[in-house]
């Protein structure tokens, strides 16, 4: 920005201040104008923007004025969030603060024979600059695939008089993200209303969204302090200084139109009354025409250019072009009347104002017709929905005309309009007749027919003509590639300039000054190029010097051909350095992209000087071709790079390469998207692979850690050429801050395909981490977990029912939802235990793969689901490698509607395979069903030890029901955590490597938010006690809430605001007439942390250590049967090779011991135990049936706290105990 911009008041700050009053009695005509008249800038409030950054991001309920005005019932604007679960229409999270918390407008579903239009209105604005624009982020999303239509969205200004002009259209494509689009509405001298429409005949709830709208530069001149005008500056009448040169130029710059007074030496044609002598004839059969908006359409929003630039009104008049039915023809010109003469000390200048809008929009030239034809200014392709001013200068020694051609293109909107030609005192019509030109040679014919072979980074011509000047500077002609497709007062000029020798030329990009009104960033662009390959990078160097510490900013964007321009793919601010001649040298990742797109760089000098400047030099295209392929391997420990593995370009964010936590080597690298990044906006990041030709089955294992308190999902899925995609697994919610392992089997393919790992945002709070992947031939082992959601894991059926692997959302049959996701559309294996498929007495068998024995107790976990009066039995067993079988668990009883936590443990050492069998009992619509089958490394815990989390969460369990909670409770310790703020040290090893349960504060607005945590079920009783340790520092920041829930109610016991920097513990006795769970509440603080550890239940036995209950005998008799098998089997082995096994044994132990010191024998098992749970019901539940789900937690590494280590570590803590009874609350 010049010296004198800086001083017009075309800024907001600058306008803000200069009018501020203390005691302000602003009138309503003060109102709404984008200026602050009062100190608090309260006649600035609620005009479609609030305070003086002029911003409206719908986060205060009065929506900064804005108003539905649909008057058609059934589609309508509405202000709203996303809302704690993943919508699968509208946005996944706000813009302005990128979370399900931060609210937007969007449309209502409409589903109706005739299209619909919802209507959104601002306040009333009193008037608006020249240069004013409205920028805003919107999102349009076929989300039920029944069709955008031509018209999602549009947005037009109705003034006071009526009348309605059209001032916004964007690209009708299909996006999941939020995009940025600016709206320029020009001079308005009168109030008006701004309105956002959107029309569809069906659609879902928020498919079409807009936030965060921010208005620039749009209040007129204001007087300055001073009183008088700056150098190169003309007072207006209202006070106000505008620039020299923006007199007699078209535009009411003053606001009260001074600067437009007294022009009569000008020959000004606005097109209102005739055409001011301009010729329309030509030999095209494609003619321009004299015509308003009026008369070309007010109903279609994608003909014409919606207003003129005269009056910005639908009456105003303009000369246009754009593609008949029918295109025969791709050109057609007008000219002037002959001009005479002129010379470099008096040269002929012409101002216009130019509509190049839409796909037909080809391009325009100015070119001079006298001896010869030759052009002096073009603008290729369209600039946008706005009339751009462009200055051009004629110095011609022979009598002339100007001559103007636009090219058309065969597509289905857009046009190209001009109005308001001035031309200078210098350009006088001439008598004489213009010398019969010699018309330039035709180019020549290009080397190649086909279009998209052109800049598509392979030479397709013997001298690689074809890709000479696509703005790759290793070319002699690549500079001239780039386009500058700048709409204001900065441009980018290529220029050449001698390094010591004139042999020794730089060409060079810079930002210098241009005509252009508006205030916004100079842009250059190259021709289309693409689509390009994984390996595509962007090179140049960059210098922005001066004395100015802050010259301003640079960026690169890429503009897609049919998704439109992509977020900033690079950008630096500030100053290379004080002097010119230094360069920067950087590479930008592009990588692959599918599309044609366009290199855009875009700057803005804070002022232009000859002291300052922002240049580009040395552009190179590296690596782009997409036949050049990398030799790289999918299997990829990341310490080097991605190997096989490259960044998809279109999605929302990036995988990035993170040093310091790795499962490999622990301070090695490994890929991360931290989901409490307050930059990230959009749902996806994905990782893809390099394409793989498979015949064979394929096994892909890695490592990953899927952490926080609101943390997202991991998938993989397999991406096929045609764009089909096929899910393989997926993980989501808290699973602790350790590395798990994950497997999937990749089946034979006939056709090529790529693997894909893809971060969702369905979470803003945590990290997703990703590490040693490998991918091997062959099928996969039995993984250590699986929730079915995508494969069976090798399971297989027999016996005389099979076994469906299916989901509620498919078969309306089963639970109604699944354990893993808690959805209808979770999956899970079913068995019909129905008398009419399974017989009294039959059985029905799913079998595991075969496992590898260990020489330790392992655990299996997995959640059964029963339904119908009589579901059968079902019987869990371990099947050796000889045939024989040993019961782990047996169930016979109708549980009701709930996901249910089954266990046993097994010590067989040699191969094994998992067998669940379903026996029938002659029940009625009756069925069993099997969720998440996980493997841990250690023996069971039971139901009366405390849970110190060294080795999981005990069967206690997060749960992902949005009507219950937000957030999930964590798993970490001191040592891990990287992040978050924690203890000191847990209270079990009162260290630093000791595990704890945490709910941290953070960057995120997730404060007073809760999280659930859930015991398993629990039988009646007259007495159990729960003790538990927390860690609550700072008081009345975060809470403590202990439920009793039990069939349909729950009732508080307990609740902790508590403060103090120690762990402190607390005990509360528990009586109930049914079954019941323990729920574990806490709210989120905005400063301090929650912390659990040590929690306990004594089922029976109550805080003062009294037998309350009856023992009842366990029905899970496959336990008790497997010990005294291996009981046996043990002793008999002894007997025969007693000092061979002591040496095992021995060795054996020592193994297990090391891998419990260490987190990567995390990788053994799965994050599954940790990550589901039980279900519940209660009134008011989502799901049908009434029923609440929750997710277990159980199953982590770590060193094993020993009872002298906890008996001695417990002296150092503060101890608080509280019994609580159904009566009431007693301390002791």
């Amino acid at each position: 920005m010049s010296n004198g911009e800086a001083l017009t008041g075309l800024n907001h700050h600058g306008n803000a201040d200069a009018l501020e009053r203390e005691d302000c009695g602003a009138s309503q005509e003060d109102r709404c104008d984008f200026v602050c008249d009062c100190k608090d800038c309260s006649d600035e409030q609620d005009c479609g923007y609030r305070g003086r950054e002029f911003v409206c991001d719908f986060e205060h309920h009065g929506k900064c004025g804005w108003a539905e005005a649909s008057g058609e019932f059934g589609y309508m604007w509405q202000r709203q969030q996303s809302g704690n679960t993943l919508p699968d229409s509208g946005p996944s999270s706000d813009y302005t603060i990128g979370t399900s918390t931060g609210w937007f407008m969007a449309v209502t579903a409409v589903t109706s024979d005739t299209p619909r239009t919802a209507v959104l209105v601002s306040p009333q604005i009193k008037h608006s600059s020249p240069t004013c624009r409205l920028r805003l982020r919107y999102f349009i999303w076929d989300s039920g695939h029944t069709g955008l239509g031509d018209s999602p969205l549009w947005g037009s200004v109705l003034q006071t008089d009526g009348e309605e002009a059209l001032v916004w259209r964007p690209e009708s494509t299909s996006v999941r993200g939020w995009r940025e689009a600016t709206i320029y509405l020009g001079r308005i001298p009168v109030p008006f209303h701004i309105h956002l429409h959107s029309r569809r005949r069906e659609g879902k709830q928020g498919d079409v969204s807009v936030d965060q709208m921010e208005f620039l530069d749009c209040a007129l001149p204001v007087p300055p302090e001073s009183g008088t005008c700056g150098p190169g500056f003309e007072k207006c009448k209202r006070g106000g200084c505008v620039e020299d040169y923006k007199w007699c130029d078209g535009t009411d710059d003053c606001g009260d139109g001074t600067d437009e007074e007294n022009c009569e030496q000008n020959m000004n044609c606005n097109f209102e009354d005739d055409l001011c002598g301009w010729d329309l004839r030509t030999i095209s059969s494609l003619k321009w025409t004299r015509t308003n908006q009026k008369n070309i359409s007010l109903s279609d929003p994608l003909k014409g250019p919606g207003r003129d630039h005269s009056n910005n009104t639908v009456t105003g008049h303009f000369l246009y072009v754009t593609k008949p039915d029918i295109l025969t023809i791709d050109w057609t010109s007008f000219q002037s009347p002959p001009l005479e003469p002129t010379n470099d000390t008096h040269p002929c200048r012409m101002i216009m104002y130019t509509h190049q809008f839409g796909r037909v929009s080809g391009g325009l030239s100015v070119l001079v017709a006298g001896a010869q034809i030759y052009p002096v200014w073009e603008r290729g392709g369209a600039l946008g929905d706005l009339w751009v001013k462009t200055e051009v200068e004629f110095v011609v020694n022979t009598t002339f005309q100007i001559l103007f051609v636009a090219a058309i293109r065969d597509h289905a909107y857009g046009g190209i309009a001009i109005d308001d030609i001035v031309l200078s005192p210098e350009c006088i019509l001439s008598n004489d007749e213009v010398p019969r030109p010699v018309f330039p040679s035709p180019p020549a014919k290009p080397c190649i027919e086909d279009s998209l072979k052109i800049c598509d980074f392979h030479k397709d011509c013997p001298a690689g003509e074809d890709e000479a000047q696509c703005g790759d500077f290793s070319y002699e002609r690549g500079s001239s590639g780039w386009t500058d497709t700048s709409l204001g007062s900065q441009a980018w000029e290529l220029t050449v300039e001698n390094n010591d020798t004139f042999f020794n030329q730089e060409e060079f990009l810079f930002v210098t000054g241009a005509p252009g009104q508006q205030l916004s960033e100079a842009q250059t662009r190259t021709p289309l190029l693409g689509p390009s390959g994984p390996e595509c990078t962007l090179q140049f160097s960059y210098s922005l010097s001066g004395s100015d510490p802050h010259i301003d900013d640079l960026a690169v964007y890429v503009v897609d051909s049919v998704l439109g321009t992509h977020p900033v793919l690079w950008k630096f601010a500030g100053r290379t350095n004080e002097m010119a001649g230094t360069w920067l040298k950087e590479e930008v990742y592009v990588g692959a992209r599918d599309n044609r797109f366009q290199f855009e760089f875009r700057a803005r000098a804070e002022e232009l000087s000859p002291s300052n400047q922002i240049a580009v030099k040395d552009v190179y295209f590296v690596q782009c071709s997409p036949l050049f392929i990398p030799s790289a391997d999918v299997s990829c420990n990341f310490e080097v790079n991605l190997c096989g593995w490259y960044q998809d370009q279109t999605d929302n964010f990036d995988w990035r390469l993170h040093s310091g936590m790795d499962h490999t080597v622990h301070v090695g690298r490994s890929l991360v998207v931290d989901m409490w990044d307050t930059s990230l906006r959009g749902l996806s990041g994905r990782l893809l692979s390099l394409r793989q030709y498979s015949y064979t089955q394929h096994c892909l294992s890695f490592f990953y850690k899927l952490y926080g308190p609101n943390t997202g999902a991991l998938s993989v899925k397999l991406l096929f050429a045609d764009g089909a995609e096929e899910l393989l697994w997926m993980r989501s919610g808290a699973h602790g801050n350790v590395w798990h392992e994950g497997h999937c089997t990749v089946p034979p393919q006939l056709t090529s395909f790529q693997l894909v790992f893809e971060a969702t945002r369905s979470g803003f709070d945590g990290q997703l981490a990703l590490d040693d992947v490998a991918f091997v031939t062959g099928p996969c082992s039995l993984p250590t977990m699986c929730s079915f959601e995508s494969q069976t894991c090798g399971y297989t059926s027999s016996g005389t029912a099979g076994w469906i692997h299916q989901s509620w959302a498919l078969h309306k049959t089963g639970p109604e939802t699944d354990h893993s996701l808690e959805t209808e559309k979770g999956f899970y294996m079913l068995a019909h235990s129905g008398v009419d498929v399974l017989p009294k007495g039959s059985v029905t068998t799913l079998t595991s793969p075969v496992r590898r024995g260990l020489a330790h107790t392992e655990c299996v976990h997995f959640w059964y689901h029963t339904g119908g009066d009589n579901p059968g039995t079902l019987n869990v067993y371990v099947k050796q490698s000889d045939g024989d079988r040993i019961q782990l668990f047996s169930s016979s009883i109708r549980q009701g509607q709930a996901w249910r936590h089954g266990q046993g443990n097994i010590s067989w050492h040699g191969d094994w395979q998992l067998q669940f069998e379903v026996k029938g009992e002659g029940g009625l619509f009756s069925f069993i069903a099997i969720d998440d089958i996980t493997y841990s490394t250690h023996s069971c815990p039971t139901t009366d030890s405390v849970c110190d989390f060294e080795k999981g969460l005990c069967g206690w369990s997060n749960t992902q029901q949005p009507s219950v909670d937000w957030l999930d409770w964590d798993l970490t310790s001191v040592q891990a955590e990287m992040f978050y703020s924690t203890p000191p040290y847990d209270h079990t090893l009162h260290t630093e490597e000791g595990h704890f349960l945490v709910l941290p504060n953070s960057k995120r607005d997730t404060a007073t938010q809760n999280a659930w945590l859930l015991s398993p079920h629990l039988a009646p009783t007259k007495g159990t006690c729960l003790s538990f340790w927390v860690y609550q520092p700072t008081i009345y920041d975060s809470k403590l809430r202990v439920w009793r829930l039990s069939k349909e109610s729950k009732h508080e016991l307990l609740t902790l605001h508590e403060g103090g920097g120690n762990w402190n513990y607390f005990s509360v006795n528990i009586t109930s007439e049914t079954e019941y769970q323990i729920v574990l509440e806490g709210f989120k603080g905005e400063k301090g942390v929650l912390a659990l550890d040590d929690i306990r239940y004594t089922v029976g036995v109550n805080c003062a250590r009294q037998k309350t209950d009856q023992t009842s005998s366990s029905n899970n008799r496959g336990t008790i049967v497997a010990s005294v098998v291996c009981v046996i089997l043990l002793l008999v082995i002894l007997a025969a090779l007693l000092v061979f096994y002591l040496k095992k044994k021995r060795k054996a132990n020592a193994v297990i011991e090391a891998s419990n010191r260490s987190q990567i024998s995390c990788a053994s098992f799965g994050n599954e135990l940790y990550d589901f749970g039980d279900t519940v019901s209660l009134p008011g539940s989502s799901s049908g049936g009434g029923t609440w789900e929750c997710r277990a937690v159980e199953g982590y590494c770590g060193d094993y706290a020993t009872p002298a280590a906890f008996k001695q570590n417990s002296r150092h803590h503060s101890r608080r105990t509280a019994c609580v009874t159904m009566a009431g609350l007693s301390q002791s």
